[in-house]
């Protein structure tokens, strides 16, 4: 459903992804795992087209997408969810949620839906978004993207900071939302989250995909990932 082919970005003169290739099908939760600098939001954005590509294309249900703008992809049924939330802080919770209906297209998500599965934004919905704890603005950010009706989401660090309990209740929604149809691909540091939700992982470093496999195969290779994620030993599959 949403492909990277061999990849490439460049800051200025510096490459900082080279020859990526992620691929996500819409029955999968996909995982892009690896330390700080990495590349996996670099990598995410590239999806999303936040990012241009100096080599390589992007693809979308067999539709190369490489020259497309954000919000046309967006409207193909992308969303985005960045790491740092971007919820709008002098918006109520309600209006933050109306904002991301602006892309609307029919489907399963409208307010009353999201709120359902975040009551915790329902109790707030008059809130400024200023005035919501970090895992309240990462839950209204999660909602606004949603509410798109999006096809594929994509998840930048979602449970990044989050208190335990925090991070418990997202799989929980994450998992709900895929069985409701949504594919999910998300980034994370380490290996806690995707391997209580991912079907397949992709480990990067320096840029490079590193490893890559299904949990079953990660789980077999467990010592062997680990270590590519905190030293970059290696670049082998």
């Amino acid at each position: 459903m949403m492909v990277l082919d061999g990849a490439s970005v460049h800051y200025g003169l510096a490459r900082v992804l080279s020859d990526v290739s992620i691929e996500a099908s819409e029955n999968e939760i996909i995982a892009i795992v690896g330390r700080n600098g990495a590349g996996k939001s670099t990598t995410l954005k590239a999806m999303m087209g936040l990012l241009p590509l100096s080599k390589g294309k992007r693809l979308f249900q067999q539709r190369d997408i490489t020259r497309l703008s954000v919000e046309q992809i967006s409207r193909l049924g992308v969303g985005f969810v960045p790491d740092t939330r971007r919820i709008f802080p002098n918006l109520t919770v309600h209006e933050n949620l109306r904002m991301g209906t602006l892309a609307y297209k029919p489907g399963y998500w409208t307010i009353q839906r999201v709120l359902e599965i975040f009551p915790r934004l329902g109790e707030r919905i008059g809130f400024g978004g200023d005035q919501l704890s970090g895992g309240e603005q990462q839950m209204l950010s999660i909602a606004r993207a949603l509410l798109g009706n999006p096809t594929i989401l994509l998840l930048d660090e979602p449970t990044e900071g989050l208190a335990p309990k925090i991070v418990d209740e997202l799989i929980e929604i994450f998992l709900q939302v895929h069985r409701l149809g949504t594919g999910l691909v998300l980034v994370e540091q380490n290996l806690k989250v995707p391997m209580r939700l991912a079907n397949r992982q992709y480990v990067l470093d320096h840029g490079a995909v590193a490893w890559s496999g299904t949990s079953k195969e990660l789980d077999a290779q467990r010592e062997h990932v680990e270590s590519i994620i905190t030293t970059g030993v290696s670049n082998e599959n």
